[in-house]
């Protein structure tokens, strides 16, 4: 699962899939240190959680419409070209990592 500025309310739940988060550290929407506590209290028994987070970065930083930023509904929103690009990056290499451990149509029983 790949999650960009996600609202990282799960308790203790363990992850079914390898988990990729990607969030700014000034997101105003989706608190980062939710997703650092998840992460903290992540069930050893889950999949793996790789958590990323942008420094000085707001919500919807992969928006290049949001050029300049605006608020909207209370919150900061503001395209970040360089965490946009090292957030597709990540992407395409967790992509890349986790769809070749399986074949087409084989279940994932990891």
């Amino acid at each position: 699962m790949i999650a960009y500025y996600p609202y990282c309310d799960i308790a203790a739940a363990p992850m079914t899939a390898p988990t990729l988060i990607l969030i700014g550290e000034a997101d105003e929407q989706c608190p980062v240190e939710q997703c650092r506590e998840m992460v903290a209290h992540a069930r050893p028994d889950g999949a793996p959680i790789a958590l990323t987070v942008y420094p000085g970065v707001y919500h919807n930083f992969d928006v290049a419409l949001l050029t300049p930023g605006v608020r909207y509904r209370g919150y900061w929103l503001e395209y970040n070209e360089p965490a946009a690009k090292d957030a597709e990056e990540k992407t395409r290499g967790f992509l890349a990592a986790h769809l070749a451990e399986t074949s087409p149509g084989e279940p994932n029983t990891k």
